[in-house]
């Protein structure tokens, strides 16, 4: 099988690296994250007219019909410069969500506006005590004078706080825990009974808490089909899965190629502490666990699309698996390697331990996705 570039996504591939390298130093990102939208609008933009932003979006909506590996080349990119613009929330979550559950002029209308970099979304799904269970939502939805209503909360929603369009899941009817009885919402950010409270993660990044407190929809605020929205969401997640296995490719990269070099310029008893076996060997691991990262990131983008949904599940929760081994390994090894220097504000190995620390857990940890494979068959 061939895994070499085209010459498109090779192209594609350096003119992202060129503008995160040209744009987003880690003086930059620092003055973005301390500002009023926690974000880049000018970048925001750039990305657009570069065709970022569509770039997996068909062209009757505004993309560019790209696939899951030239979104894995674009959140490698991303990764290596630790951008923490909504990329993730909006195109990666929001902009499958559309794709998967709406349909007619309001799907298109989204899309293209979401190409543009006129409109920001954030996918709501997870709860409070919901850990990493997809089917546990407590929020509800119930018919009422021919509008819908929504009373719920939503936890930890990353750049909800700046999105123009919320999609929420909310129970149509069955228990709290039951695949069935889940649907999909598109819910304007500033809709009556909507509270948002925004809060910094570690890693630089914005989440948001959001209170539903009565919130009346129109009947067409609904998406997809009622009650039936449960498979839309695993899908959901592992397209978000798939994007951070690339994205922290490019962020371990990174931490390898800073640690090797500290390796060999830092000095100690007389010589580079290079040479000392103890830190090669730590050095080789993280490499080994850089490319077990690089390999199992193209296996996501090769089986995300896959129409077998048990092979599908049981491909990323592997997949994630292994890059929350990958994260902590190179992750913590970086920050050992590099001593008390490592954990400074001023210094970037410190900012990529945080967001692999994030990435490591986020879309399910090493032990629950371990905890799925366990329960599955592997598939033939």
């Amino acid at each position: 099988m061939d895994f070499e570039l085209s010459n498109e996504q090779q192209l594609l591939k350096d003119s992202v690296s060129r503008l995160i390298t040209e744009n987003y130093d880690l003086k930059s990102r620092q003055n973005i994250i301390q500002s009023a939208n926690g974000y880049s609008q000018e970048m925001w933009q750039q990305l657009a007219d570069l065709g970022l932003l569509g770039l997996s979006f068909s062209s009757e909506h505004g993309g560019f019909d790209g696939g899951p590996v030239e979104q894995m080349i674009v959140m490698e990119a991303f990764g290596a410069g630790l951008v923490i613009e909504p990329y993730l929330s909006t195109v990666i979550l929001g902009g499958n969500a559309l794709k998967l559950s709406a349909n007619g002029s309001s799907k298109s209308e989204l899309l293209k506006k979401i190409s543009t970099g006129d409109h920001l979304i954030a996918f709501a799904h997870s709860e409070r005590h919901s850990r990493y269970r997809l089917s546990h939502v407590k929020t509800k939805a119930h018919v009422e004078n021919n509008n819908w209503v929504l009373n719920g909360e939503k936890t930890t929603v990353i750049h909800a706080g700046v999105a123009d369009t919320l999609i929420i899941s909310a129970r149509t009817k069955g228990t709290n825990d039951s695949t069935d009885g889940i649907s999909l919402f598109l819910v304007p950010a500033k809709t009556n009974g909507v509270t948002l409270r925004s809060y910094p993660t570690i890693d630089g990044m914005r989440a948001t808490d959001i209170q539903l407190s009565n919130v009346s929809l129109p009947e067409n605020a609904l998406l997809g089909k009622c009650d039936n929205s449960y498979l839309i969401i695993e899908n959901i997640e592992q397209q978000g899965i798939a994007a951070v296995a690339a994205e922290s490719v490019g962020a371990m990269q990174c931490v390898l190629d800073m640690t090797v070099e500290y390796l060999k310029t830092r000095t100690q008893f007389g010589r580079p502490i290079g040479d000392f076996q103890v830190l090669q060997h730590r050095a080789a691991d993280m490499y080994v666990a850089v490319e077990e990262a690089r390999s199992i990131a193209i296996y996501a983008a090769m089986m995300v699309m896959e129409v077998d949904i048990e092979k599908r599940r049981h491909a990323m929760s592997t997949t994630k698996a292994q890059i929350g081994l990958s994260c902590r390994e190179v992750g913590q090894g970086g920050v050992q390697l590099h001593g008390g220097i490592g954990i400074t504000e001023e210094y970037a190995i410190g900012h990529y331990f945080k967001r692999l620390s994030m990435i490591e857990r986020q879309f399910g940890d090493f032990e629950h996705h371990m905890t799925i494979l366990s329960m599955m068959d592997t598939p033939e």
